[in-house]
């Protein structure tokens, strides 16, 4: 099967989340079963290609105010995946991929309408999917052109649509006559179509038009369904129900192990876990905490620092964590209070917690390899790869059971010895700080502690069993779309002729 993915982002080429790295790796998983696989990307700025070649040199795209005319480049085949990349200077070349500290590209529509309707034309030199897979708001005009503009082209008419949500948060809204300047018709500024309280949302004309749609893991397939996740788009998935299934992210292990990481001190595994103490050395020097007794547990958190992640719950529990032994290490970039509030943090309580404001790969594996837990108490959390990164380097996760986190993290029971980490339920700083004090209590009797780091170390969320999931689903999506044809025919012989 040919599927062709477009996406904003993707590691190695472009990143800045989550997003970049399924990108990056779940098309090598799905080439690996012997699918054929395209990946279409803007190229920014950021993007570096060694050897690009022009495959499409002119694709015109039409605006309401003028032509645009932009052009397609690729980096050839790696992991047997075909990587794509739309070229248009004037929207892409920019410092940073969706916007500036001031906020949103205020013509983001305009580039990431671009980008789909080039990856439509595109795809007509370049090869027709049976299945075109979406990400996000930035690709989301692709199944909506698909069941608008391009209903009528014969190209397309076998065509399904795959499209996943990484993260209901971030919709794409714009101004009413955003559809007009991007040529797409007015009827989609209705309730059953693209409208959302006056303004048109990128998003929920993916919902609308897709054939399939897909999250990133179980519980929040679930959990977007209802008010409190759903960000008001919960009656357009409860319509879609039958067709909304949640699969959870795989990881990269070639990336993310301690017996291969070229990042950590010293190489460890669930045979010999006499390394993590040397990678726990290494962390605390790296952010220049001296003289601390090894046994004190230390607790780590990479995270982007914006309100969904929990931040507020440390920020309410952080006087009477800091009453307990251990110690917090913390990474991340993102919202001004919680940067600013991890840097007072770190002068309220210096030999407690310590934090670094930014983005370091580097730094980030250390954490995972040398802390002894790792906390991660979103509000909510589609899916998460950190806790499984640190299930792999037997650094206990600390979670809120929601989302992916709840999917992966198995509560431990010191009795059975079963489990590979902790959870709390209520979004409450003093569940919060229930679940730490009952992990470091379990931290004191290191013989159950070895049990329960092994257990995690043991798990498997590799790509392929995800992969196979996929390809389930981009044979549904075929088969919906060739039931919908037929019934599309079947209408056509129904109607009279006139004249």
């Amino acid at each position: 099967m040919h599927i062709a993915f477009a996406a904003s982002e993707c590691v190695p080429y472009s990143k800045t989340g989550g997003l970049a790295d399924v990108v990056g790796a779940l098309p090598r998983a799905l080439a690996a079963l012997g699918h054929q696989v395209s990946v279409y990307l803007p190229r920014y700025r950021q993007t570096k290609l060694a050897d690009p070649q022009t495959v499409v040199r002119s694709v015109t795209i039409p605006f309401d105010d003028k032509y645009r005319f932009c052009s397609v480049a690729t980096a050839g085949t790696s992991a047997g995946v075909r990587f794509y990349f739309v070229d248009y200077p004037p929207y892409f070349d920019r410092d940073a991929l969706y916007g500036s500290p001031a906020g949103d590209y205020p013509d983001n529509a305009e580039r990431f309408a671009l980008f789909s309707r080039a990856v439509l034309e595109a795809s007509k030199v370049l090869g027709v999917p049976h299945v075109f897979h979406c990400h996000d708001w930035q690709s989301a005009l692709v199944p909506v052109m698909l069941r608008t503009l391009y209903a009528e082209d014969p190209a397309f008419r076998e065509v399904a649509t795959v499209f996943t949500i990484h993260n209901m948060g971030y919709q794409g809204l714009f101004p009413p006559d955003t559809l007009p300047l991007l040529m797409l018709p007015w009827d989609l500024l209705t309730i059953s179509k693209m409208e959302f309280f006056g303004q048109v949302n990128f998003l929920k004309g993916a919902l609308v038009h897709s054939d399939y749609i897909t999250t990133v893991s179980r519980k929040y397939s679930q959990e977007i369904q209802t008010t409190e996740y759903g960000f008001g788009l919960e009656g357009v998935l409860r319509n879609r129900a039958a067709t909304v299934t949640g699969i959870l992210n795989g990881v990269d292990y070639d990336d993310w192990s301690p017996q291969t990481d070229k990042f950590i001190v010293a190489k460890y595994s669930p045979q010999d876990l006499s390394g993590k103490l040397k990678c726990k050395q290494d962390l605390l020097n790296a952010f220049g905490i001296a003289n601390v007794d090894a046994k004190v547990p230390v607790i780590g958190i990479v995270s982007r620092f914006a309100a969904q992640k929990g931040f507020d719950l440390i920020a309410q529990i952080m006087d009477r964590l800091a009453r307990e032994e251990m110690i917090v290490v913390a990474l991340g970039t993102g919202d001004k209070p919680y940067e600013e509030m991890f840097v007072r943090l770190n002068k309220q309580f210096p030999n407690k917690i310590a934090a670094k404001v930014a983005f370091d790969n580097a730094i980030a594996h250390k954490i995972e390899a040398g802390s002894d837990m790792f906390l991660m108490p979103s509000r909510y959390e589609p899916c998460g790869l950190n806790q499984i990164y640190s299930l792999k380097y037997g650094t206990i996760p600390i979670v809120r059971a929601t989302g992916g986190l709840d999917d992966t993290i198995e509560p431990w029971d010191a009795r059975t010895g079963k489990g590979t980490g902790f959870k709390f339920t209520d979004y409450t700083g003093e569940a919060l700080l229930a679940t730490i004090k009952q992990a470091l209590l379990a931290y004191r009797d290191p013989s159950s502690w070895q049990t329960l780091m092994r257990n995690g170390m043991g798990r498997d969320f590799s790509w392929g069993a995800s992969a196979r999931e996929y390809g389930k689903i981009y044979e549904r999506a075929r088969q919906a779309r060739a039931s919908a044809d037929t019934a599309s025919a079947a209408d056509l012989k129904k109607e009279p002729v006139l004249g």
